[in-house]
């Protein structure tokens, strides 16, 4: 699976990390419904770690479609609540 990062760039990631990512987004989704603007932000720094460090980097100059974006790390709540469209960030 191919996920941007939005203002970094993008990874390569197994699908078999989906899960261990659905967890973090299940938390950041509550964070949202709950508007915990520092729970969020932990979890959001969080999962975008998990995706640098599970993921392998694409050459700069790459462009593949991406099948995930996730917000930009000092992205607010309300802009991610303006990107989702299905209840969360991760497929699954």
């Amino acid at each position: 699976m191919i996920v941007r990062i939005m203002g970094e760039g993008q990874v390569r990631l197994a699908d078999s990390h989906l899960a261990e990512l659905n967890k973090l987004d299940d938390e950041l989704m509550a964070e949202m419904e709950n508007g915990d603007g520092p729970g969020f932000r932990r979890t959001l720094t969080a999962l975008l770690a998990q995706v640098r460090t599970l993921g392998e980097p694409l050459p700069d100059d790459s462009l593949e479609p991406s099948e995930l974006i996730l917000p930009a790390p000092d992205a607010t709540l309300e802009e991610v609540r303006a990107l989702l469209n299905d209840g969360g960030l991760i497929p699954g």
